[in-house]
């Protein structure tokens, strides 16, 4: 089986990562102590992907829980799922990171590191064959952000040729928690476009809309906002944990989406999303699916598709749907849209199928693009954080932790070169690819005949 070791670090991390278990524990069966209560085999059949069998059919989850404050791993020990997480892999510091990339990275975070790495060693030793790793943080504080790329950093030093899939909860335009957030925010993307193959962006703000607006909440909670992230989380893995007629996993998809190594940051979504009081008003069809999960509103992150053309799209279904017709509607979108589509890479949307839909639905869906679109999101962190960093403000906080100017600049200009890159991709045309071809063989004929 490919298993996956999944490490959720700081606040942020460890509350979707807590909702996550909780949903995909649902979908395999299992009570809050871990204890197999489903009824029926598929359940069964590939618990190795996030689970270590236990004496008697107890299954315990492949997490290593990480903070740099007790405060959310006592919320969790003393919650329904307490029992659930191996005692060992609960690893926290004493002081907190408050809410510093630096503290996080260079200090508090370096001294548990190592603690982290033995759990992680641990759980790569049980498992036969290891897909990859996932990582649950947000880039806004000091702990998800700090530690969180340093434990990326490290992962990736020891298993290099291992997948790094992370959700990243990134500051939105209107929710900001903390001033430092840019500072925070352009540190952590600076590692990420580094040493993580996929990173799904996500958006609180994105989020908070969606609620009121697509499923009208009167007033979302962070556990809504949650419940919204992990519906996209366990439709990325279903594949592997469920069977289907056309299977993904981590690297399938980063074959499939990621045309460039450093543009690998994307675009989720899910459906059906409507509000209880409309739902007996729809029927869930394949083609209302499509609608649904190419739907600017429904996208997890603050920026919009239509500002942007899409490089790659994966598209993963569930419930028991036919084949041709999922085809036929790819097709449809692709035709009807073509201006979003870059036409330069040809039939750029994957599909991926699997046959058990999630609890109480007949069918879902499961939306991940990569868009250049995504390019606002890293504008607008850059705006501010430019606008903060011409002025040194706050700056002594980070180079007290032994920070020096210089990465600061270094991860602005990492920034800016991805947003070009973005950019250029963006505005590429096919014709131009031509041109390129033509240069090319002008060069081969000269050397033939220089032979």
């Amino acid at each position: 089986m490919r298993e996956i070791v999944h490490v959720q670090t700081g606040q942020c991390g460890n509350q979707i990562g807590h909702k996550f278990w909780e949903t995909i524990s649902a979908e395999h069966g299992l009570n809050d102590d871990g204890v197999y209560a489903g009824d029926n085999d598929l359940q069964l059949s590939r618990m190795d992907v996030y689970y270590n069998e236990a004496a008697g059919q107890k299954y315990v989850p492949r997490a290593v829980l990480v903070d740099l404050e007790c405060g959310t791993m006592d919320t969790i020990k003393s919650g329904p799922l307490g029992k659930f997480f191996r005692p060992d892999n609960y690893i926290y510091g004493q002081n907190g990171a408050g809410n510093n990339w630096a503290t996080g990275h260079y200090t508090e975070g370096a001294e548990i590191v190592d603690s982290v790495l033995d759990v992680v060693r641990k759980e790569v030793e049980n498992c036969d064959c290891l897909q990859g790793f996932q990582l649950t943080h947000s880039l806004g504080g000091g702990t998800g952000s700090g530690l969180g790329t340093l434990l990326i950093s490290k992962i990736r030093e020891e298993y290099p040729d291992r997948m790094m899939a992370t959700f990243s909860v990134m500051p939105s335009p209107k929710v900001s928690d903390t001033v430092v957030e840019p500072y925070n925010a352009t540190l952590s993307i600076h590692q990420l476009v580094e040493n993580s193959d996929e990173t799904f962006c996500i958006d609180n703000q994105a989020l908070y809309d969606i609620c009121m607006n697509t499923l009208k909440m009167p007033s979302p909670t962070y556990s809504h906002l949650n419940q919204l992230v992990t519906s996209v989380m366990s439709g990325i893995t279903t594949c592997l944990r469920f069977p289907g007629q056309l299977n993904a996993d981590l690297r399938k998809m980063a074959v499939n989406l990621v045309p460039f190594p450093r543009l690998h940051f994307f675009m989720v979504g899910s459906a059906p999303l409507s509000a209880t009081t409309s739902e007996s008003f729809r029927n869930l069809t394949v083609a209302e699916l499509t609608q649904q999960m190419f739907d600017a509103r429904n996208m997890m992150a603050a920026c919009d598709p239509r500002h942007g053309r899409y490089l790659a799209v994966t598209a993963i279904y569930r419930g028991r749907i036919s084949q041709r017709e999922v085809d036929h509607q790819m097709i449809e979108v692709q035709n009807k849209n073509s201006s979003y589509f870059v036409e330069w890479i040809p039939n750029n949307v994957k599909t991926a199928m699997c046959d058990i839909p999630p609890a109480g639905l007949k069918m879902s869906s499961t939306f991940i693009g990569n868009s250049t679109a995504i390019q606002e999101l890293f504008k607008r962190i850059n705006e501010q954080f430019a606008a903060m960093f011409r002025r040194k403000a706050f700056l002594h906080w980070f180079t007290d932790e032994g920070m020096d100017e210089m990465e600061f600049t270094e991860a602005e200009s990492n920034m800016n070169d991805l947003v070009s890159e973005y950019q250029q991709y963006q505005d590429a045309t096919a014709d131009e690819e031509l041109d390129y071809e033509g240069e090319y063989e002008g060069e081969y004929e000269a050397q033939e005949e220089l032979e």
